[in-house]
């Protein structure tokens, strides 16, 4: 019955977005007029020197988030929902094992003794290692996993990781199924891809901390902020590499897929994306990189994981605590770049 409420609040919070949106365009619409002739008056003034007032883009920028705040509220509380959900499902698989208020972790019970809290961990080193090997068929490479992981535990960082890991996987899910589409879209409209490559750099560019601001304002502080700061800043890089890997189909795969006959879907489903695979992969491994990279910033928000010793190490100049979190980082991204590394024969 939960579920089904959930689902229900879920497409009101959709339905209700839709309308804001469209209310919104018709806003702008009516506020883009008075905004042109302002600039318009404003630009000779301020050129030849009769006036000392700035172009009040922070003013703008400020109103504008006010507006969405307001606007979208019912939208902006489902989704932080939603989401916080999907984390705290990831975080629960890594931390517990099957039992009694498994999801929430209070009062948990397992239902199996010997497989609890404490050996649950190594219940999950030991299926990544297995899946490091099956993926690679390399022994060297899933001993680094396994002695990475057991390193984590040894330190005493488990908990830690299994948050930021969450975050990452998170951050990892939006960004793929987000960017993948934008990018064929992109690969196949030269002009709609001459146009997002400014956002792209913009996107890129922008101090990571610019992020935050906003993402304060929408969700407040927690795991949401800065997961949204991390999906803005990462998500470039999969419409990248996605656009640059259909782009790079051979010519003379496409050539014989049309001599064949291959519709338009049927020559990206089994032309483009076979050829564009490794490059998609190298996205999806990018994707992972960059969301790690971000669990510090994400911790001045309140998000929890590896960022938060980090922070508190830095706030009292505590030298052991920082390198010890500081190594987990560098180890657990050492891990997940040879997992899901893509070796080209």
């Amino acid at each position: 019955m939960g579920f089904i409420q959930g689902l229900l609040d879920a497409v009101l919070a959709i339905g209700a977005a839709i309308l804001w949106c469209l209310t919104a365009l018709l806003d702008f619409v009516l506020w883009l007029g008075p905004a042109l002739w302002f600039f318009v008056t404003w630009l000779p003034a301020r050129l030849l020197g009769w006036s000392d007032e700035k172009l009040p883009v922070g003013q703008t920028a400020s109103r504008g988030f006010d507006y969405i705040r307001d606007g979208a509220d019912t939208f902006l509380d489902g989704f932080s929902d939603w989401t916080e959900a999907f984390i705290d499902l990831l975080l629960a698989l890594m931390m517990r094992p099957p039992g009694v208020n498994w999801l929430q972790g209070r009062g948990f019970e397992p239902y199996f003794g010997a497989w609890n809290e404490t050996t649950h961990p190594f219940v999950i080193v030991a299926l990544v290692t297995v899946l490091a090997y099956a993926l690679h068929r390399k022994l060297g490479i899933a001993a680094l996993v396994a002695v990475g992981f057991l390193f984590v535990l040894d330190q005493g960082y488990w908990e830690e990781t299994a948050e930021s890991l969450s975050l990452v996987l998170s951050a990892c899910v939006v960004c793929m199924a987000i960017g993948v589409p934008v990018g064929i879209a992109a690969a196949h409209r030269p002009r709609l891809y001459a146009w997002m490559r400014p956002v792209l750099d913009l996107m890129q560019t922008l101090p990571t901390f610019v992020y935050l601001i906003p993402a304060i304002v929408f969700f407040g502080i927690g795991m949401v902020p800065g997961l949204v700061a991390t999906v803005i800043f990462v998500i470039p890089a999969p419409i990248r590499l996605t656009q640059l890997g259909i782009v790079s189909t051979p010519q003379s795969l496409l050539e014989a897929a049309d001599a064949f006959g291959a519709t338009p879907r049927q020559k990206l489903w089994k032309v483009e994306l076979p050829s564009a695979l490794p490059q998609i992969m190298t996205g999806l491994n990018q994707t992972i990189m960059l969301s790690l990279s971000m669990v510090v910033i994400a911790a001045l928000v309140g998000a929890d994981g590896l960022g938060v010793p980090v922070v508190r190490a830095l706030n009292t100049v505590d030298t052991a605590k920082g390198f010890e979190s500081g190594l987990v980082i560098v180890i657990v991204a050492i891990i997940l770049d040879r997992l899901l590394r893509v070796d080209r024969k």
